[in-house]
């Protein structure tokens, strides 16, 4: 995968993880993280740590600092989702705010339900 097609997949990453925060509340790391270790081939260690370091500004600093020390942070592929995540959450809320109650909690549920069906088969 080139250096170009990575980025984009990264920005599309925090957009995707942002928009379903912002649609369902769930945190970005149900999404994040199984997306660079599965897809982009991170450890575990450096999708935490780096998934931590995209959600600074809301939470996890000191985790995060504590990932980055022990050198499982990759800062520039955190900043360049924190870049899509932000905008993704301003359009996930936009759109979660117009779903009607007992519809947003199903889709919520199908959500958490596929994540954990994902990550308990690979």
């Amino acid at each position: 995968m080139s250096s170009h097609s990575a980025w984009i997949l990264l920005l599309a990453l925090g957009l995707t993880a942002g928009f379903i925060s912002g649609l369902i509340g769930i945190g970005g790391g149900s999404i994040m993280i199984p997306f660079l270790v599965l897809v982009m081939g991170m450890s575990q260690h450096e999708a935490q740590g780096t998934t931590l370091a995209i959600m600074i500004p809301p939470i996890g600093l000191l985790a995060a600092w504590t990932y980055y020390r022990a050198g499982y942070v990759n800062l520039k592929m955190a900043l360049f989702v924190a870049l899509g995540f932000f905008v993704g959450g301003l359009l996930g809320a936009s759109v979660a705010v117009k779903v009607p109650d007992a519809a947003l909690r199903k889709i919520f549920a199908v959500a958490l339900m596929g994540i954990a069906l994902k990550m308990f088969l690979s």
